[in-house]
């Protein structure tokens, strides 16, 4: 059995409401990560548009940045891209799938900034940027959205692709957004991470 001193949910629940939220307030001070999480959970609440709202504001913050990221915070903004890819298709694609789409793209286009001002030697920052190419896929086919814009968008995209943040392995998973849903499977030519 466990001991009431073990750290887990139920000894943390028996503590309270207040209490926890007390100390989770202690806690986020001056950590600005654990507050945007917070605004997140408590934005969750009133749903997607808020959530939206907020991963909108903090994606352009991070586009606004010029400063360089050493080797040490790298980790850091890589965390705070997560927090945002996971926002997003946790509260916002359930519900909106083309404003889902828009934030997707938006933190892809974010790439090439934040290649310029980091070391991403490590591939941290680019394996999120691979995990939000992944779910940009699943989101913008359940948004069916028109043709000939998502086309004109995924152009735009791939002619931009000078950090290969729209490729994977040489391959632009990104171009299957816009051909015949036969193309996807039936061809064979798609790679089984996107098939």
């Amino acid at each position: 059995m466990a001991s009431e001193k073990t750290l887990n949910a139920k000894n943390l629940a028996a503590l309270g409401a207040d209490r926890l939220a007390a100390m989770l307030l202690e806690l986020a001070k001056g950590d600005a990560a654990a507050k945007r999480k917070l605004r997140l959970e408590l934005a969750s609440k009133s749903g997607g548009d808020e959530i939206a709202a907020l991963v909108r504001k903090r994606l352009a913050t991070i586009a606004k940045s010029k400063s360089f990221v050493d080797w040490r915070k790298v980790r850091a903004l890589a965390k705070d891209l997560e927090a945002q890819r996971a926002a997003i298709m946790k509260f916002v694609a359930s519900t909106q799938q083309t404003e889902a789409v828009d934030l997707l793209w938006r933190l892809l286009e974010l790439a090439p900034s934040i290649y310029e001002r980091c070391d991403d030697s490590h591939g941290i920052v680019g394996d999120v940027m691979y995990e939000a190419l992944d779910n940009l896929g699943e989101v913008a086919a359940a948004a069916k959205l028109p043709s000939d814009r998502l086309a004109e968008r995924v152009f735009d995209s791939v002619c931009a692709n000078d950090y290969a943040q729209w490729t994977c392995n040489g391959f632009a998973p990104v171009t299957y957004l816009i051909m015949p849903p036969f193309a996807s499977n039936a061809s064979g030519l798609m790679p089984p991470r996107y098939v």
